[in-house]
């Protein structure tokens, strides 16, 4: 999703590390996933076609803009019907922004959290409540 290239920092004059921004894409997608309330990741036709064929794609439903030396997320999430949307969203970016933390040592400048859906109870999990 991402289009730009690999964000580069160098380290106490060892050399340089850089982190593409797929990497980025991935962490967010799992933070974002782990919250509750949160029912899936929309994502785009080919991360649906690459899902058809048994494999997950971790940065379903995230975008991330490396320009400037700034890290920029957006997300687009469903929830469940019933949890309150700004406290979801809020933990949204909550995990989003110390997973990027831990693992890269970068500092989000923005983490936009786009609710696209609310889902509801499926009919499976609703014959289950009756019985």
């Amino acid at each position: 999703m991402a289009e730009n290239n690999a964000l580069e920092m160098t380290q106490n004059g060892l050399g340089s590390i850089e982190i593409a921004p797929e990497v980025i894409e991935v962490i967010a997608g799992i933070a974002a996933s782990e919250v509750e309330g949160v029912a899936s990741m929309r994502g785009d036709f080919a991360s649906g076609v690459v899902e058809m064929f048994g494999r997950k794609s971790h940065s379903k439903g995230v975008k991330v803009d490396l320009s400037d030396q700034q890290v920029k997320v957006d997300v687009y999430c469903v929830l469940n019907f019933g949890v309150s949307i700004p406290k979801v969203a809020k933990q949204i970016q909550e995990n989003i922004h110390q997973a990027i933390l831990n693992m890269t040592g970068l500092e989000t400048d923005e983490i936009n959290v786009h609710i696209v859906n609310v889902q509801f109870e499926s009919p499976k999990e609703e014959e289950d409540h009756e019985e």
